[in-house]
């Protein structure tokens, strides 16, 4: 699916980028963290948005634009992950999901 390729060759420029200006090594290992990391900022956005946790703030509305940021930022440490490790999402998909996402429905 090109698509989805294209998307993840984006998101990898940006992850280039960001490391070269940051210092950043983007190893195996960093690749795998930064999932778990990103899945943790969400679960904390999750656990405020239902109350249980403290809200330090933050309206619901905030809170929802924070979910869809954090959401937005795993998508990407995935689709990282994936084109690190040549992983072809497409098949996976397919096997997993039961559905051909290469095909227009």
């Amino acid at each position: 699916m090109k698509a989805l390729a294209d998307l993840a060759a984006r998101f990898e420029q940006a992850s280039i980028a960001y490391a070269e200006g940051n210092g950043i090594t983007r190893n195996d290992d960093w690749f795998i963290l930064k999932m778990q990391e990103e899945l943790g900022e969400l679960t904390q956005v999750w656990m405020k948005l239902t109350e249980r946790g403290r809200k330090r703030g933050r309206s619901d509305e905030e809170l929802i634009r924070d979910m869809a940021d954090e959401t937005a930022d795993l998508l990407g440490h995935i689709l990282l992950f994936a084109h690190r490790h040549q992983i072809d999402l497409v098949p996976a998909i397919a096997r997993k999901w039961r559905f051909d996402p290469s095909i227009d429905q």
